[in-house]
């Protein structure tokens, strides 16, 4: 009788595990970026993944030199070669920017990145506030996103791009 029960619970617990998943697909979704420096010279890539709580970012990007640096998620997926100046293009929601405070944080701030001393940037981290899909969080609006690398550290207080600097290197995000 003891194994018969545990045959019956097994299809459950099974089920079970479809539905916290979510639909079907969901996690399906999927865009690619690849990193581009000053010389236009492709220096490394980014896998953007959804999931139920954000969309994952996934980073490999070599040749940097060393030093923190801002990682931000920009409005406009056209990246400029050389990397322009610094514009206020940095995804924000409404009202105002303080420092430290990540509801009122811009929707593209990410946390600064450290460039070890070999030049190797790896990037795994989960923006809560953006989607693959559609909706007004979209990365895929009209004219698409871009994530960019800067030359400084995000101060995570000044308007719009936290002094970060100029661009070091973009990747335009492309549907996969």
């Amino acid at each position: 009788m003891l194994q018969r029960t545990r045959l019956l619970l097994l299809p459950s617990a099974l089920r079970a595990t479809c539905v916290v998943g979510g639909p079907l697909g969901a996690q399906d979704q999927q865009a690619r970026a690849t990193f581009a420096n000053a010389d236009d010279k492709p220096i490394g890539t980014a896998m953007l993944t959804q999931t139920h709580s954000g969309v994952l970012i996934d980073v490999t990007v070599n040749g940097v030199p060393p030093c923190a640096r801002g990682f931000h998620i920009h409005e406009t997926g056209t990246v400029t070669r050389p990397p322009s100046p610094r514009r206020a293009t940095t995804i924000t929601p409404q009202g105002p920017r303080t420092a430290m405070v990540p509801a009122a944080a811009p929707t593209g701030d990410l946390p600064n990145q450290f460039v070890q001393t070999d030049g190797m940037l790896r990037v795994h981290v989960r923006n809560p506030q953006v989607t693959l899909g559609a909706g007004k969080a979209t990365l895929f609006d009209v004219d698409g996103s871009a994530l960019v690398i800067h030359t400084q550290a995000d101060d995570s207080t000044s308007q719009p791009a936290g002094e970060a600097g100029d661009r070091l290197a973009g990747a335009g995000i492309l549907p996969r």
